[in-house]
């Protein structure tokens, strides 16, 4: 194990010490994952978990029933999340993908194909850019792909990981090329950046109780 790789494991321990295993993505069904993915581009998980329990009182969280909502009634429903205008036509134009052939609304059929491939088809649907698209492969079909996050470039930047201008690819080769290829580990690494990005690693950080500060790497730059 080269000291880059031990370094990454080091800081995953000690995430994971402090927080716990993460469970994440929420989500009742892979679909719903989908949905909340979508939902959650530039708005807090609390307003999206909103817009998701209005669409299970609804019944709509099912492709067929999401799909069948009058547009202005998902706007309604998914209100909560921000910027409700535009994810209703993301959602709408996954869902044409999503229940177009070969997949007709298949979770089966979705997971079983290859991922690269997959995700090429995921970045050519309007409104799903890399995160989204990395989002639904690992936490709704169980595919090894890292995502990153603004988190994940905060961290990595304040740290020395990697530069502050690094993009989104330069980040996830960083810790693919690094870490053991365990779907698990990638789920719950990336779970953990997002809770201590949220608690600590703020804009204006927490730096005096980080779990991370006992590294001495930190510096307080202004990314994110």
């Amino acid at each position: 194990m080269d000291q880059e790789t031990q370094l990454l494991m080091d800081i995953y321990r000690r995430l994971l010490d402090h927080f716990g295993p993460r469970h994440w993505w929420p989500g009742e069904t892979p679909f719903e994952v989908m949905v909340g993915a979508i939902l959650t581009q530039n708005t807090a998980w609390a307003n999206v978990k909103k817009a998701i329990l209005n669409l299970q009182a609804e019944g709509a969280l099912t492709p067929q029933a999401l799909a069948r909502l009058e547009p202005k009634k998902l706007r309604r429903l998914i209100r909560p999340s921000g910027y409700f205008n535009q994810k209703a036509k993301k959602l709408r134009a996954f869902l044409r993908f999503f229940l177009a052939p070969p997949y007709h609304g298949s979770i089966k059929r979705l997971a079983a194909e290859e991922t690269g491939r997959l995700r090429e088809e995921l970045l050519s649907v309007w409104g799903i850019g890399p995160e989204t698209a990395d989002s639904i492969l690992l936490y709704a079909l169980g595919k090894r792909v890292f995502v990153v996050d603004a988190y994940t470039r905060r961290v990595c930047a304040r740290l020395g990981l990697t530069p502050e201008t690094a993009g989104y690819q330069e980040l996830q080769d960083f810790f693919t090329r690094r870490l053991p290829r365990k779907i698990d580990l990638y789920n719950d690494y990336h779970a953990q950046f997002v809770a201590l990005g949220n608690q600590y690693c703020r804009a204006r950080p927490r730096c005096e109780s980080c779990p991370l500060k006992p590294l001495g790497r930190c510096r307080r730059i202004g990314v994110g």
